[in-house]
């Protein structure tokens, strides 16, 4: 199942006009639930947007971002929010940056094994959003993506083979 999922998702940005159901979003919102985090913290928070004209207000905030249309068509989309102070720094490294986009990931996956889209939308307004959407001030919006029926279905895109990305022993 989760080789299919990976191989199968991408990144969709017009969508059907055709509901999500509520068992739907908590089926993948389940799945981000169960996402590992540094020390267990869980430090991320969700906000579903269903409202029509909430969604239009985000995407007129994303003037420029090729995700801005989706967010706008499809039925709903997922706001993913973290704690900075409830994750650590080690190295330099914010894990709670880590911890969301294995959280996006884990959303992202369930959607593409269900038959829905998603696209990760990281580039944005944060002050915007956050005011649009009354996110209190202790949280980072990390990312968010909208889910729905892909309008198309999209065609695979190249891969670098491994032999590319892989070091053995040393570089």
């Amino acid at each position: 199942m989760a080789v299919d999922a990976i191989r199968k998702r991408r990144s969709i940005r017009k969508y059907e006009d055709r509901e999500v159901t509520e068992e739907q979003i908590t089926q993948v919102l389940e799945a981000a639930r169960c996402a590992p985090s540094w020390k267990n913290q869980q430090t991320w928070q969700f906000l579903v947007v269903k409202d029509a004209e909430k969604r239009q207000e985000i995407a007129d905030i994303l003037e420029g971002n090729p995700a801005r249309k989706g967010i706008a068509q499809a039925p709903v989309l997922i706001v993913v929010c973290a704690d900075p102070a409830l994750s650590g720094v080690e190295n330099g490294k914010e894990y709670y940056m880590v911890d969301v986009g294995i959280v996006m990931d884990h959303i992202m996956l369930e959607a593409a094994d269900m038959g829905l889209g998603t696209v990760f939308v990281g580039w944005y307004d944060e002050d915007r959003v956050r005011q649009a959407l009354g996110v209190p001030d202790q949280f980072r919006i990390v990312g968010m993506t909208p889910l729905g029926y892909p309008a198309k279905e999209p065609k695979p895109i190249p891969r670098k083979e491994l032999d590319e990305l892989v070091h053995r022993e040393t570089w």
